[in-house]
């Protein structure tokens, strides 16, 4: 399959909702809340958080990458944080979420950025076939708690 991945721009907005959405959806969560300011995020060159599309090669949008800079205090470094992956349903298993992946570590190694890290549901069995084909689960365990406030 012939793909592109470019970063989005202002013109992608309707694209990048959809398959925001679809990411959303995907994880059974509302997200409708935080579309303007994620794309408030994408828009800010000063903010440090990137997304891409993939397209094929009649321009359709296949998949959608969303990643941040993250600094670890162990290392004294910086890593690239991949927040979002995700792929239209009919696009699986083609390689347009590998193609994403590779986008995003050569973004990392182009930049000096040591490593790229992600999250994904324990029960994302499908994902996690491609993700363990990259390297092992680190075998930590995600805590997420409200701030009290």
């Amino acid at each position: 399959m012939s793909l592109t991945i470019s970063p989005v721009d202002y013109d992608d907005r309707p694209d990048w909702e959809a398959l925001f959405q679809g990411y959303a959806d995907f994880y059974d969560t509302d997200a409708r809340g935080a579309i303007g300011t994620v794309w408030s995020w994408i828009l800010d060159a000063e903010e440090p958080f990137w997304a891409d599309i993939a397209r094929d090669g009649e321009g359709r949008a296949l998949g959608l990458v969303q990643y941040s800079l993250l600094h670890r205090s162990l290392s004294g470094g910086r890593v690239i944080y991949l927040s979002d992956l995700f792929t239209v349903p009919e696009a699986r298993g083609k390689g347009v979420g590998r193609a994403l992946i590779d986008h995003v570590r050569a973004f990392a190694r182009e930049n000096g950025y040591g490593s790229v890290r992600w999250l994904t549901h324990e029960s994302n069995d499908t994902a996690r076939r491609l993700y363990d084909s990259y390297a092992p689960a680190s075998g930590f365990i995600l805590y997420t708690m409200p701030s009290g406030g």
